[in-house]
């Protein structure tokens, strides 16, 4: 199992803003729509494991689901998936080690963890293998931080460096054990 984080912060290293919104991310001009390899990201992925907050964001944005793999959402506070959303969506809960097992059993060897608090909580467990970190050259001076309190420090290596835009630097790293 590798499990992969691709996420974007501000320079000073938040995932939204003191409003938990972030809108700041599409500010940057794009006239070409460049995706920032997420497209190439995903289709390496066999699922997605997400936390609550971050799937209730993504339901609030009122597009197509844009998700064509399963999308695990870990959550004890959810007791069923919205109408609609059958098939595409599973709520997981438990222990991290046991679920990424289980999804392990089921067949799904790559997982993207997606949403801040997922992402802390994989890094505490030391279950992050991957992760590709897009700084969008702003400071919010506040937020909410990608990164939290761990037990004890993690090393990475960096695989590759790219700009995107003449304005956005992608740093994708892997765990170095």
């Amino acid at each position: 199992m590798t499990n992969k984080v691709f996420i974007a912060t501000s320079l000073d290293g938040y995932i939204a803003d003191k409003d938990n919104k972030i809108d700041w991310l599409h500010q940057l001009p794009n006239p070409n729509g460049d995706d920032f390899g997420f497209d190439a990201f995903i289709a390496g992925i066999d699922a997605l494991l997400m936390g609550r907050n971050t799937f209730e964001m993504v339901l609030s944005f009122g597009v197509e689901w844009p998700y064509n793999k399963p999308v695990f959402v870990l959550s004890n506070s959810l007791t069923h998936v919205p109408n609609g959303y059958e098939g595409k969506v599973f709520l997981v809960n438990g222990e991290l080690q046991k679920i990424v097992k289980n999804l392990t059993e089921l067949g799904y060897h790559n997982l993207y963890i997606d949403g801040g608090k997922t992402i802390q909580s994989f890094l505490k467990e030391d279950l992050v293998d991957e992760m590709i970190l897009t700084r969008i050259p702003v400071l919010l001076g506040g937020g909410y931080p990608l990164f939290g309190d761990l037990p004890e420090p993690l090393g990475f290596k960096l695989l590759a460096s790219k700009k995107y835009i003449d304005k956005v630097v992608q740093n994708h790293y892997i765990r170095d054990r």
